[in-house]
């Protein structure tokens, strides 16, 4: 997993030169290169570094699609349901996981790799009959191209030359971004938020516990098979995240972060008094040999154990999973596309996924030590303190941005006062 976010990492310095300089479709066609390629090496492994590899070229194609594919749906979409589009990447990620516990099951791990190369194929040729972004083609100055394909989106009996006249008004006003122009609140602001809100997204923990997800159950003695369990939680993202998608453009963006902070607050919470009281209840637990999570660490382990004990962990790992799937998760990365400045779009967008991805390597990384120096409830702790952050930052700096077209958006961090339209 570590090797797989630095790629990321790399894959999102890339996307931020590609996304303004060749498009936001072709960068995306592009990753198809380095997954192809990595998933290759993969599944004909012979060592070790042929995996790492693998894994690398396959983090950098997640970087790239990670911060161009949001961008991309955010563009093409109508207000009216771009919260419900803009969660889709989210959706097929969690599902995407899902297909992979299952295929785990009754496949080895080369076929696996053969089985990865499957929707890369898949989306390389669904893109060739896509248009372009009709802001992207305004923005280098195609815009019969750009009305082809916004007539393409919307429909020919809809009103889309409005549409058009919207956003050559918005790139008009960008045209010529200079370093200096960073300093406006119209720039620094959203850029401050998308990139703040992928930071704190990582902050709740979601990599290191999905990443160390099997060796918690193991160690905590769930009565089922860890890949089973495993398998189980990836049910329980992919329906709320579901959910997320059918209320994104009703209830509101900030309604469901409120909804999911909380909820992760709670379970974080409960993992926290969980597995700080579990050890004094729990002596009679046998430890493993080969496993990271030993009794001293908070882990509860062992045959002689009631098994009611393990009810919370159980409840609390899917309220963790389900709150961060129905909201921190889809929803920092639609805001992220939809609150970024035109001008800056591109190279803002793929800054987030390096901010997120490092946050992302750094905790991993952490996590362990964290768990030998204070055992497992210190890091849950940690957690928790970081969903009341998250909390607070939603009421504080999070704009409402449903039903609202990107221009309204921009001209808000414009004016700083309302969601209308720039009319000059």
């Amino acid at each position: 997993m570590s090797i797989f976010t630095l790629g990321a990492a790399a894959g999102g310095l890339s996307a931020m030169l590609m996304n303004d300089r060749i498009g936001r479709k072709l960068s995306i066609m592009i990753s198809a290169v380095p997954s192809t390629v990595g998933y290759l090496v993969m599944g004909a492994a012979q060592n070790v570094w042929m995996l790492l590899l693998g894994r690398f070229l396959t983090g950098i194609a997640g970087g790239i699609t990670a911060s161009s594919i949001p961008v991309y749906v955010s563009e093409i979409s109508h207000p009216g349901v771009r919260g419900a589009l803009g969660s889709c990447p989210q959706i097929t990620a969690v599902f995407g996981s899902l297909a992979l516990y299952a295929l785990g099951l009754v496949l080895p791990w080369r076929w696996l790799a053969v089985a990865g190369e499957v929707p890369v194929l898949l989306m390389l040729i669904l893109l060739c009959f896509m248009p372009n972004s009709p802001r992207y083609l305004i923005t280098h100055g195609k815009r019969d191209e750009a009305c082809r394909a916004l007539k393409r989106l919307r429909g020919p009996n809809s009103d889309y030359m409005a549409e058009l006249n919207q956003i050559e008004r918005s790139v008009n006003s960008q045209v010529g971004l200079q370093w200096q122009d960073l300093r406006s609140p119209f720039y620094y602001k959203p850029i401050l938020i998308s990139v703040l809100m992928r930071f704190l997204q990582q902050m709740t923990g979601i990599t290191p516990i999905l990443v160390y997800l099997e060796p918690i159950f193991h160690r905590t003695a769930i009565l089922l098979e860890p890949k089973y369990d495993a398998a189980l939680v990836g049910a329980v993202r992919l329906l709320s995240v579901m959910i997320a998608a059918s209320l994104m453009d009703r209830a509101g963006r900030k309604a469901l972060l409120y909804t999911s902070g909380f909820l992760m607050y709670l379970a974080m919470l409960t993992m926290t008094m969980y597995t700080h009281k579990v050890p004094s209840e729990a002596k009679n637990g046998t430890l493993g040999t080969s496993g990271w999570l030993g009794e001293e660490h908070g882990a509860v382990t062992g045959h002689l154990m009631d098994p009611i004990t393990l009810i919370p962990l159980i409840s609390t790992m899917v309220i963790i999973f389900a709150g961060y799937a129905m909201g921190w998760g889809p929803i920092t990365w639609l805001l992220m596309s939809e609150i970024l400045p035109l001008g800056a779009r591109g190279v803002a967008s793929g800054l987030c996924v390096v901010v997120s991805w490092i946050t992302a390597f750094a905790l991993t990384q952490l996590f362990m030590h964290a768990v030998d120096a204070y055992g497992l409830f210190a890091p849950f702790l940690f957690f928790c303190v970081i969903c009341v952050v998250n909390i607070i930052f939603t009421a504080v700096c999070v704009p409402e941005t449903k039903g609202r077209t990107l221009e309204e958006i921009e001209n808000y961090f414009r004016t700083g006062r309302s969601f209308t339209i720039l009319d000059s």
